[in-house]
């Protein structure tokens, strides 16, 4: 396994631990499933700012960056 490799399975795991915490009756899914979400946007800070598998001037880079925050925002938005 490559290290991007174990970072995308941290994320997997950071959306599924959040969504078996929705499922506590004390918590609602969409919080579980957010915080799952900024648990998972640790993981993908490590990948894409402090070790980048692409140059950062790589227009992918941006994208990527733009589109998760993006929809972590939205996320937030609709939970509150």
């Amino acid at each position: 396994m490559d290290y991007y490799d174990r970072l995308l399975g941290g994320m997997g795991a950071s959306l599924l631990l959040g969504a078996a915490a929705g499922l506590h009756p004390a918590i609602a899914v969409r919080h579980g499933l957010f915080g799952g979400a900024l648990l998972a946007t640790v993981f993908l800070w490590e990948a894409l700012v402090r070790n980048p598998p692409v140059p950062t001037t790589d227009p992918k880079y941006a994208a990527a960056t733009v589109v998760w925050h993006g929809g972590l925002l939205v996320s937030l938005a609709l939970v509150l």
